[in-house]
């Protein structure tokens, strides 16, 4: 393991690979084990050679954004972790278009949009993950999606080649794309706006920024909505029904303001986490027939 880290800090700067990095901060779960490699890229450049070089050292890894969708386990994660995150973040405006690499906030790019009188990313200003987690998933809210705003795609394939996708392509659905299938790696992403007026946008915004806080649990570290809505149900109206709303599991609890959270009161285990979405998923299935799956991703050594 010592060859490859030094390897990746020769290409990257020490300061852009860690190592035995906790988990716990960078994740919106606050929880996880440590990751033997972490690699912060500067670039695209630094993201190829990252993967060149585990690839080399036949060390597997794992791509993420801001890890507001991800549930680290305990014990971490074995290989390498890439975040594509502050470090690559680049915007440029050209009239209603925007040019955004993966790793801005998306909270941040829905500001920019504002500050330019572009509407159309304000059902996005209170999601904390990164645009390339974003669109990965397909991101929503408020009756928004990232498959409404989204024109095309630069990604990196397992090949090592940089491709442009359309948006049509992407087979974008419900917290459904076709990257992870692929393997591609979002690195860019182009969006179309609408020219608006300012003050409507930022209205629109502090409107649902009001009711997220009134209607979320955003003073827990949590991942959202910890289960996918069943066709014809919603999640959190059925864990409500089956009175576990307020459950606990050692640090973990199904939110008393939102039972569609799952949060992490303080002292959380992923493992705590787990136990309680699984206990959720057992009682909702017996009492409803309904079974619950998870939005939220789980990774690492189990």
């Amino acid at each position: 393991m010592d060859s490859v880290v030094e390897a990746l800090q020769q290409k990257l700067g020490k300061g852009a690979v860690l190592t035995k990095e906790p988990m716990s901060g960078h994740t919106t779960f606050r929880t996880g084990g440590p990751a033997d490699i972490f690699i912060m890229p500067h670039c695209v450049e630094d993201v190829k050679e990252s993967i060149h070089i585990l690839q080399n050292y036949e060390i597997p890894f794992l791509v993420i954004g801001n890890g507001s969708n991800l549930l680290v386990s305990d014990k971490g994660i074995r290989g390498a972790v890439i975040q594509i995150g502050g470090r690559m973040a680049k915007i440029s405006m050209d009239g209603e278009y925007i040019h955004a690499e993966g790793g801005i906030l998306l909270a941040a790019l829905a500001a920019k949009a504002g500050e330019h009188a572009l509407s159309g990313l304000e059902f996005a200003s209170g999601i904390p993950g990164t645009l390339g987690g974003a669109i990965t998933m397909n991101a929503g809210a408020y009756g928004g999606e990232m498959k409404d705003v989204l024109v095309s795609v630069e990604v990196l394939t397992k090949d090592f080649q940089q491709k442009t996708i359309l948006v049509e392509d992407l087979d974008l659905s419900y917290r459904h794309s076709i990257l992870p299938k692929e393997g591609y790696i979002l690195l860019k992403a182009t969006l179309k706006l609408q020219h608006g007026s300012q003050d409507a946008i930022k209205a629109r915004m502090a409107e649902l920024g009001e009711q997220r806080r009134e209607k979320q649990p955003l003073q827990y570290p949590s991942a959202g909505s910890t289960f996918k809505r069943p066709e014809g149900y919603f999640a959190g109206k059925l864990i409500q029904d089956a009175g576990l709303k307020g459950k606990s599991i050692g640090g973990a609890q199904v939110s008393e303001k939102h039972a569609g959270f799952v949060i992490n009161t303080g002292k959380a285990t992923t493992q705590d986490i787990l136990d309680l979405i699984a206990f959720c998923q057992k009682t909702v299935l017996e009492k409803f027939g309904v079974p619950l799956e998870t939005e939220v991703k789980i990774v690492g050594e189990l």
